[in-house]
């Protein structure tokens, strides 16, 4: 050794027998409290987000991968969908082509009339006409249908069953008697592929019917048009039908009283020669003829008011029936409720998509759907129960003036019973007549009406066989996929990044822990059973460069002359505060001051293992006694550098540290080196450190870069500060330059170790040229 280290071999105590009290000499210190608004995070920029995602991109580009790769499974495995179209023009006015009125009048403009043919188009009675029109009941049959086995078919029968064991399945339409639990399936599914869609501003509406294969979509979409029209012209028909076979009863009823009528008169005639009696005109007379009259319209009106009694009692069950009776029609407040009806059913519609069956907000939807219809039964009931009234009121009043004329002709008969008998029977011949003949000619009208194949529902567009399938659509779902995919990916990133409160970067260091960023170093692989790299022995450039960092800014931070005492700590272990210390000591020594490097870590020591050194006799036979100092400490490769070894792990390392022995020993050190290096435990893990801090001039806070939580730090940095300790700051050690070369940009380029080998190599040409 060209330098060797040379103390008085005398015992410690007679040493530092007569030594006075001096001083501590310290280095610049951080006060290690929580940054300041000026100390806190520089302004995020663009690029910090840019170096979030590099720093995530494992994670992120696994979340976009999956997201494209499930996507694209259900995507091109899916079963195409093909949707055929129907363009319907539903008029509101039907052509002129009688002029008398029909059976069933109604103002087809309301909102009301439409809303009730867009259910019909929905109802469970024309989805079955249409599977009948075409004998495709088989065709629908899920259970005959052959299984196509995808992943989404696997998927779907695996969460289908566990989906409906929370979720009932909802029918589209309540099942209707006489359906069989085949039958009911196949029309549920039916009309689940219906899509009834009236076009804004207009009186069309677009029928579309969904299925894996484009000609079924054509042909139901098609037939089921058809299957409407014929039942809308059934309806018209059948109504028709009805009104002509009461008709009929009622004119034969009225013909045999005409002949009747007619009869008697000509028998009076005979019997009682009243030929001349015709001529005859008297008061008694003209108050027949006006109570005759009155009876003939009472009659009439009776007869009217029957016959519409008679046709709403006929339909009274059938709902739809009903919404074509003018009564019912013209009823201002069954229109309003049938418009609140709609709304509440669509709103009942709309909250079934996304509630359950048993969700408050749609038991209550539906009790106000079931009181609506409530009330507009009721209100059915008082227009039919009106119109009964009505017909009694017409058949009373006809009583009371056929009651009114009876008594007439008895008081006539007093008068001049033969004339009046005459005349009461010739106008009750013409009565008759004048009936008989009003039902004839609407009996005609009617029948003629029900011939008449004219409807208000044409076929706009029918339905072409659609070439390309509208559903899944490829194109959109791998840009949504890309999309999607992007979106997780940022988020799982950001997430990650927000979840993650290790400490990273010198920033966080300065913002989190307020302590002054000393340097940065990186992250190297030594393998097991390998020593520590050490600067003059397997270091690669960066790290010794990054140490001579470390060193450079240390050696700024003193402020006094003198041996310096530093101790190096972390605040858990194996985040490499023995390599930090000890290249720290060794870069220290490369300078030509003398270094002398404790190992004060006497329960788990490494330093003797970094410099293949034996651990006794070391620091702690010294502090008991049972060595010299001059035995103790050991020179090292460097002629400037010694090391002092943990020696003999003792039972209570905390005493021993914390003793006067060992602060004297220390002070002692510093009169013979310019830098005493301490490597002290974790002080998290015990309260070594904290009392070597006390003591010692500085503290060097080593952080493992994605190892030590902020918490966990800022815990530390403080149990150091309440022992009395001058931070000279944090080292951010094991940075991953190699993964994360992005990230860390902002502190270190790749460019720089190509700097370093460079310089190395031309250093190396040099000395072997000389």
């Amino acid at each position: 050794m060209a330098d060797q280290f040379q103390l008085d071999p005398g015992d410690l105590d007679n040493q530092k027998k007569n030594l006075a009290p001096r001083p501590r000499r310290a280095v610049r210190a951080a006060s290690g409290k929580p940054a300041a608004a000026e100390h806190a995070l520089e302004e995020v920029h663009l690029s910090d987000y840019v170096k979030i995602m590099y720093r995530r991109r494992w994670p992120a580009g696994t979340a976009f991968m999956l997201v494209v790769l499930v996507v694209l499974v259900y995507t091109f495995t899916a079963t195409p969908i093909y949707k055929a179209r129907v363009q319907l023009l539903i008029e509101d006015e039907k052509s002129n082509v009688v002029s008398f009125k029909e059976v069933i009048e109604q103002d087809k403009a309301t909102n009301d009339y439409y809303q009730t043919q867009y259910r019909i188009l929905q109802s469970r009675s024309l989805a079955r006409r249409t599977l009948d029109r075409m004998g495709a009941w088989d065709t629908f049959d899920s259970a005959k249908a052959p299984k196509k086995m995808s992943i989404r078919t696997a998927v779907a029968s695996v969460v289908a069953p566990v989906f409906h064991l929370f979720v009932a399945r909802k029918a589209i339409e309540p099942e209707q008697t006489g359906e069989t639990t085949t039958q009911s399936r196949i029309l549920n599914d039916f009309l689940s592929n219906l899509t009834i869609s009236p076009i804004r501003n207009s009186r069309l509406v677009e029928i579309e019917f969904a299925s894996p294969y484009p000609y079924v979509a054509a042909n139901v979409a098609n037939s089921l048009s058809k299957a409407y029209i014929e039942l809308n012209l059934e309806y018209k028909f059948t109504a028709s039908r009805d009104a002509s076979d009461w008709l009929g009863e009622r004119m034969g009823e009225q013909r045999k009283t005409v002949d009747a009528s007619e009869r008697a008169l000509q028998v009076y005639r005979e019997q009682h020669d009243a030929v001349s009696l015709e001529e005859r005109q008297n008061i008694v007379v003209q108050k027949l003829a006006d109570l005759n009259a009155a009876v003939t319209r009472a009659k009439t009106e009776r007869i009217q008011k029957e016959s519409a009694y008679e046709q709403i009692k006929a339909v009274q069950s059938d709902r739809e029936a009903l919404d074509t009776i003018p009564a019912i029609l013209s009823n201002v407040f069954i229109q309003q409720q049938k418009t609140e009806l709609a709304e509440l059913q669509r709103q009942e519609s709309q909250l079934s998509e996304k509630l359950g069956q048993r969700h408050p907000d749609m038991l209550k939807a539906k009790l106000n759907v079931q009181n609506a219809e409530a009330r507009i039964q009721a209100e059915i009931n008082k227009v039919v129960h009106a119109l009964s009234n009505d017909y009694q009121a017409a058949l009373a009043q006809e009583q009371s003036l056929m009651h009114a004329l009876d008594q007439q002709k008895n008081d006539a008969l007093a008068l001049n019973r033969k004339g009046i008998e005459y005349g009461a029977l010739q106008r009750d011949a013409a009565s008759n007549r004048q009936i008989f003949e009003s039902l004839l000619q609407r009996t005609k009208e009617t029948g003629i009406s029900g011939e008449l194949k004219v409807s208000n529902i044409r076929i706009v567009d029918a339905a072409e066989l659609p070439q390309v399938p509208a559903s899944p659509d490829k194109p959109l779902n791998v840009l949504l996929a890309i999309l999607g995919g992007s979106i997780m990916a940022v988020g799982l990133a950001f997430f990650f990044e927000y979840c993650d409160n290790r400490i990273k970067s010198p920033a966080e260091i300065k913002a989190h822990l307020g302590l002054p960023f000393i340097g940065m170093i990186p992250k190297m692989a030594v393998a097991d059973g390998e020593s520590a790299p050490l600067l003059d022995k397997g270091a690669t450039p960066n790290f010794a460069e990054a140490m001579r960092t470390v060193r450079t800014n240390v050696l700024f931070s003193s402020t006094a002359d003198g041996g310096q005492s530093i101790v190096v700590t972390s605040s858990g272990p194996g985040e490499g505060k023995t390599v930090v210390s000890s290249n720290l000591a060794l870069a220290l020594a490369q300078t030509g001051q003398r270094v002398l490097l404790i190992d004060a870590d006497m329960r788990r020591p490494r330093v003797h293992q970094v410099f293949a050194e034996r651990q006794e006799p070391g620091l702690s036979n010294i502090l008991v006694g049972d060595t010299k100092t001059g035995d103790a400490v050991r020179p090292t490769s460097c002629s400037t550098l010694w090391i002092l070894p943990a020696g003999h792990l003792p039972p209570n390392p905390a005493e021993l540290l914390g003793s006067k022995r060992f602060e004297d020993f220390i002070e002692t050190l510093k009169d013979h080196f310019a830098f005493v290096i301490i490597d002290s435990p974790p002080i998290m893990a015990v309260s070594d450190s904290a009392i070597v801090a006390h003591m010692a001039d500085g503290v060097l806070f080593v952080i493992g870069s994605e190892m030590t939580s902020r918490g966990v730090a800022r815990t530390a940095v403080e149990q150091l500060i309440n022992a009395n300790g001058h931070m000279i700051g944090a080292v951010l050690n094991r940075v991953d330059l190699t993964h994360n070369a992005y990230y860390y940009s902002q502190y270190y380029r790749r460019e720089y170790g190509h700097y370093y080998i460079k310089g190395a190599n031309t250093k190396s040409a040099d000395a072997k040229s000389a």
